[in-house]
């Protein structure tokens, strides 16, 4: 049985009380608080300029947040920018704030440099934290539990007279109650005394459980006499559960990041906190934006230079993505069979993915997509499963190469013309000396209609070069090649017990201005791998221009 946390004076002469539901006045006013470009850019692998973070801000706005913690101004340069360029923006819906800590010990808030910064970027609000854990005073701080409570109360009070709102985040509030309850309150409520309009009870270290937060919680309201935020990190994989339940308990405020980017295992991810508030908890906070949800997630993604985690709930790729044959079968009849809410709510979509456990409903469905008409038996649906399996078997993988399986329909039903006809290829990859670049060059030959073009080119290595050299034969015959790029190129080994002459898969992801497709080779040869996921890659581009 799961040990409850400490309880307090105040909660041993009241006990827990069953979780109030919010009135639809408290549940519309419930605030979204994002902390991407601040806690969510202190993830390993993130990086984000002043420009990317304004950028983000925008994105944010349209999305319909209330508020963006923009970051730390007085710890570095980029954020003292970012406050800056920010204020020349319009934001339709959401308020940028700053964040910092309280004083240092050893200065007045008058002179705290910390304290000027946050004044200095000109926010509205700031956001600023203290220390709640008694861990954390006597031994991080290394002051006495009394002094910490005057920082607290100085700070607030000392940005509260010069005219800021003031939201108080408890750093390590849980694990600083579930220690010593009595301490931890005090300070929360010295945070109010002084002015704090919030107080935002952190799991800062991520390893509270849900039980946990809900008693703490039903206690610190009947304690504080501010309205309540949460801010949970993901260290147990109960960052949303946690915000969750706060807010079940009458939170007003929850704080989070998009896709739970942040410090360690990330920060409690609106993408799925705000689709769980607005569809399973009946709590509207975005005002019909939504829609928007996987939009931003992927522009995040991207200005982030991280991969997509398509298995990610709500905006993933492959959060509304079908497989099995049974599945699929299912869910033509009725998505609802497979799928707990439409996607189209959260700016998602359907997907049927082709491959041998798809069976006959999944494939029809998928061919009918590309505007071809056919029945259950018809022979060219046969001829495609066999195909498909043939194709399987030796290692290919449509799942991410729609592109490649449209061209292997088309080839199968006798429809597809190619656009041009690979009459050799050769690749050059040397290195002179120990220290020196290597050096890849590829020749191609190809001819289109009765045309014969032999070009040859170097690039950043044989891909790199064969992809130059194909591009450079065919873009005098088909200049709409110029618009495409390689956005993606992955190797896999299939069956390593080959060693070096093991098999392998190549994916490549390529787009234009408008749209993104991917492509499959498999060989003994990676170049050879190369060149069928290239060629296929050009040849749907192609396909799609007729």
């Amino acid at each position: 049985m799961a040990r409850k946390p400490p309880q307090s004076r105040a909660s041993r002469e009241h006990p827990p009380v069953h979780p109030r539901r919010p009135s639809a006045e408290q549940a519309a006013g419930l605030e979204i608080y994002d902390t991407t470009l601040r806690d969510g850019a202190q993830a390993e692998d993130v990086s984000f300029s002043a420009d990317d973070k304004v950028l983000i801000a925008q994105k944010l706005d349209d999305l319909g947040v209330h508020f963006i913690e923009g970051g730390w101004p007085g710890a570095n340069p980029k954020d003292i920018e970012f406050f800056r360029m920010i204020k020349t923006i319009p934001l339709k819906h959401a308020e940028v704030i700053a964040f910092g800590s309280t004083r240092k010990a050893s200065n007045t808030a008058g002179k705290d440099p910390n304290l000027r910064g946050l004044l200095a970027a000109e926010t509205k609000t700031i956001t600023l934290f203290g220390k709640t854990w008694s861990l954390h005073v006597t031994d991080a701080l290394g002051i006495s539990l009394t002094k910490n409570l005057e920082l607290i109360a100085d700070s607030i009070a000392y940005l509260h007279d010069k005219g800021r709102r003031v939201f108080y985040d408890a750093e390590h509030f849980f694990d600083g109650y579930k220690t010593n309850p009595e301490y931890a309150l005090s300070t929360i409520r010295k945070a109010a005394e002084a002015g704090a309009e919030r107080v935002i009870l952190c799991d800062t270290n991520g390893g509270t459980m849900p039980w946990e937060i809900r008693e703490i919680c039903q206690v610190v309201q009947r304690e504080c006499r501010v309205p309540l935020g949460i801010h949970a990190h993901n260290d147990c994989e109960m960052a949303v559960a946690n915000s969750l339940v706060a807010i079940d308990t009458g939170i007003l405020q929850v704080q989070g990041t998009i896709n739970g980017i942040g410090e360690r295992c990330g920060n409690a991810n609106l993408c799925s906190i705000i689709p769980n508030l607005e569809l399973k908890m009946k709590r509207r906070v975005l005002s019909d934006r939504l829609s928007h949800l996987k939009d931003v997630s992927g522009y995040v993604t991207e200005i982030a230079n991280l991969m997509p985690n398509k298995h990610q709930p709500y905006v993933g790729d492959a959060a509304f993505a079908h497989k099995g044959g049974v599945h699929i079968h299912a869910v033509l009849k009725n998505s609802a069979t497979y799928e707990h809410i439409d996607p189209a709510r959260v700016g998602n979509r359907q997907r049927m993915l082709i491959s041998d456990y798809g069976g006959r409903s999944g494939l029809l469905d998928k061919i009918e997509a590309y505007g071809i008409k056919l029945t259950k038996d018809h022979t060219k649906v046969d001829e495609l499963i066999h195909a498909l399996k043939d194709r399987e078997s030796q290692g290919y993988q449509f799942e991410g190469a729609e592109g490649s399986f449209e061209l292997l329909m088309r080839k199968v039903m006798g429809s597809h013309k190619p656009s041009f006809q690979l009459l050799g290829f050769r690749v050059i990859a040397e290195k002179k000396q120990d220290d020196g670049t290597p050096l890849s060059e590829a020749t191609v030959m190809v001819k289109v209609g009765e045309a014969v073009e032999h070009t040859a080119a170097v690039g950043a290595g044989p891909v790199n070069a064969l992809d130059h050299a194909l591009r450079k034969a065919l873009e005098k015959f088909y200049p709409q090649l110029q618009e495409v790029k390689l956005l993606d190129y992955k190797v896999r080994v299939l069956a390593a017990n080959k060693g070096t002459e093991s098999r392998v898969r190549v994916l490549i992801e390529s787009g234009d201005h408008k749209d993104k497709w991917g492509t499959v080779g498999v060989s003994e040869n990676i170049i050879e791998a190369t060149w069928q996921a290239l060629a296929d890659s050009i040849e749907y581009k192609l396909l799609a221009a007729d």
